[in-house]
């Protein structure tokens, strides 16, 4: 069935819509029993406001656009949850799209929400994105956007974020502390900042210890999947048969890696250790349970909305906006994949 209209509860009652539209809302210039005929007769056909058309002409739509890489993966999934979680309080639906790391679709996806007219963006950046002007064209026409986890550092915005350098630091210096003098690094790709800063963090760990690095050490994944990691362990194998420690870029690689290990006979952490980044919830299934750097995606999320909303807000009184960057913490979570401090 359609849903019922005021233009139908005024022909029935063979009133105008404005009588109707009035008598909904309690205006004192309609009486008591015309009001009270109203409401029943709309309580009975169950109508429903239109509420995207009151949020038209209050100028907001109460929605808000929200564009991630990956919908599946677990990190993005906690992140997920915690923009809903805070949209519902405040009254938004949130419209979730997925880029598959396309530069292209991305495009495409902010234009969408701009036609939407959604109140703002959320955006964690697809790993094929090196243009920004899409993003700064967004910006120009003053739409709130809100930047978390794979940003780009020269676009004028707020940002939610972890020191992704200094995590990856720590990581590796627990492989250090921990005895592993040939230490590998499976990295993400070449573009997205949270890559570059992961390998950077890993790079300084090694030269803070009088380590050499060794480029060849380094290995660059582009999907950054399972089969990615169980390919790639196999190749290191082949590679470097010499190295006691790894430092992989994201859980779900290091989970498939050590899965490869496990089936040719390679003890973790005996032989070689390893140690992942976001802290997956199959990392602690695995066995060994996966240690890794915990981060924050539920709280990201939730950051992320509220910053957005702050903004939305100023934007809609015409106040002045100052772009934030909130930087969260993260932790070493040492499970049984890396050996203990020796």
């Amino acid at each position: 069935m359609k849903p019922v209209t005021l233009k139908q509860i005024a022909e029935t009652l063979n009133i105008s819509v404005t009588t109707v539209s009035k008598a909904l809302k309690d205006y004192p210039d309609v009486s008591e029993k015309t009001k009270k005929l109203v409401k029943e007769l709309a309580k009975t056909l169950n109508y429903k406001p239109n509420a995207f058309a009151v949020n038209l002409r209050r100028s907001e739509s109460k929605t808000i656009g929200l564009i991630i890489p990956e919908v599946v993966h677990h990190f993005f999934s906690s992140v997920i949850k915690g923009i809903i979680n805070q949209a519902e309080k405040k009254g938004y639906l949130v419209i979730i799209l997925q880029s598959n790391e396309s530069y292209e679709l991305e495009k495409k996806q902010l234009d969408l929400l701009i036609s939407q007219r959604v109140d703002g963006i959320l955006i964690s950046l697809a790993n094929g994105t090196a243009d920004f002007k899409h993003l700064e064209n967004l910006i120009s026409q003053e739409v709130p956007l809100v930047m978390f986890d794979k940003i780009a550092k020269i676009v004028n915005c707020s940002k939610v974020i972890i020191n992704d350098r200094k995590a990856a630091y720590i990581a590796t210096q627990h492989l250090i502390d921990t005895g592993c003098k040939r230490i590998a690094h499976f990295r993400g790709p070449l573009l997205p900042q949270n890559s570059i800063d992961r390998f950077l963090g890993y790079k300084k760990a090694l030269t803070d210890n009088n380590m050499p690095y060794d480029p060849s050490l380094v290995y660059i994944l582009n999907d950054m999947s399972y089969d990615e990691g169980t390919f790639y362990a196999g190749q290191l194998l082949k590679d470097h048969n010499d190295v006691d420690g790894i430092f992989i870029n994201t859980d779900l690689v290091a989970i498939g890696a050590i899965t490869e290990f496990n089936k040719r006979g390679v003890k973790v952490p005996h032989d070689i250790s390893v140690i992942g980044f976001s802290n997956w919830f199959m990392s602690s299934v695995i066995s060994p349970k996966l240690s890794t750097i915990d981060q924050p995606g539920y709280l990201m999320g939730k950051t992320a909305f509220k910053l957005l909303f702050k903004e939305i807000k100023k934007r809609k009184k015409k106040e002045p906006i100052t772009f934030e960057t909130v930087e969260l913490e993260t932790n070493l979570i040492i499970r049984e994949s890396s050996k203990i401090d020796s």
